[in-house]
């Protein structure tokens, strides 16, 4: 399948770009700037501007539009330029996906749709999914979720299918390595410090994840996924200790459900992706974390010695599963 991936440059869109390539796509990647990226054919080119964006279909004529382009971090840039950028971009990409003719769309959203940041947000209920209620809370949770409504109207309106999915706190290869994240933390210190996952409730989710949950969107009966949403994180939360454990100190707005999430369960659920896609994350940060900084995280923890798989049964399933 011929793959335009937008965003290509960015911490997702590598790996999703490299990802769809090393599956067997032709995977073209539009940026503003090259990456390198092996496998990958790059344009730069800046999608605000939707002449040089149709002329670019025109060219390309993608299979498939995955859309991943945009300001990735709240609060990065003044709150109403988060607004504009986003939700011009979607629009522009997916109205010329549609004029040229192109048969898939997908469009990344975020978790934080649901406004989990506001000071008066509270978890009706655990584990949140794709039926929570969205609250946004600032502008970039607003442009995801147009972005998720402008997927909806073309879904509504034009032949395809046209879906967005949401994907969890992204963890590209290098930041397991010890690089900074987006928050400039390294991976070691949000672990160590519950406090600084609590503000994304321990969401997390391997870029190289992304990447197979968007092939297998791709390969999916258009009637399945066509205006569909989907939550996409690790199959735990990025914490050493239970969110049942962390909740009270940590992230209080999760009230008392969050003690039903034992054995390292993540607070959103990513049931909807297994059922009808069969994808199922294959990474955590037990198996991930560079080997030196995972021994240091478990001393801290009083864990050193002990199996990962003990107290994430996720893994243990992985295990099994390759064993098999």
């Amino acid at each position: 399948m011929r793959v335009l991936v937008t965003g290509s440059a960015g911490r997702l869109g590598r790996s999703v770009a490299v990802g769809l390539a090393a599956s067997g796509h032709r995977v073209i990647g539009v940026d503003r700037v090259s990456a390198g990226l092996a496998g990958v054919d790059e344009r730069t080119v800046d999608l605000i501007d939707a002449l040089a964006t149709r002329a670019l279909f025109d060219e390309v004529r993608p299979d498939a539009v995955v859309h991943l382009a945009g300001i990735a971090v709240p609060f990065s840039a003044p709150e109403r330029r988060i607004l504009m950028t986003n939700t011009a971009l979607v629009h522009t990409v997916l109205a010329a996906a549609v004029d040229v003719g192109v048969g898939r769309v997908l469009a990344a959203s975020s978790p934080t749709v649901l406004g989990y940041s506001a000071p008066t947000w509270r978890a009706g209920r655990l584990p949140l999914d794709e039926t929570t209620p969205p609250e946004p809370a600032n502008a970039y949770a607003l442009s995801k979720l147009v972005i998720e409504e402008t997927v909806q109207m073309f879904a509504r309106t034009s032949p395809g299918a046209f879906g967005f999915f949401r994907p969890c706190y992204v963890i590209s290869p290098e930041e397991w390595a010890g690089a900074p994240t987006q928050q400039g933390h390294t991976l070691e210190q949000r672990l160590a410090d519950p406090a600084l996952a609590a503000v994304s409730l321990f969401n997390y989710l391997d870029a190289r994840d992304a990447a197979a949950f968007v092939d297998a969107w791709l390969a999916a009966p258009a009637e399945l996924v066509d205006g569909e949403g989907f939550f996409v994180g690790a199959a735990d939360a990025l914490a050493v200790h239970h969110v049942a454990d962390l909740w009270r100190d940590f992230a209080p707005a999760l009230g008392e459900a969050a003690d039903a999430l034992g054995h390292g369960r993540p607070v959103f659920a990513i049931d909807k992706a297994e059922r009808l896609l069969g994808w199922r994350p294959e990474r955590t940060w037990r198996t991930e974390l560079d080997p030196a900084a995972l021994e240091r995280v478990l001393a801290a923890s009083d864990l050193t010695g002990s199996d990962p798989a003990a107290s994430d049964p996720a893994h243990s399933d992985r295990l099994e599963t390759r064993a098999r």
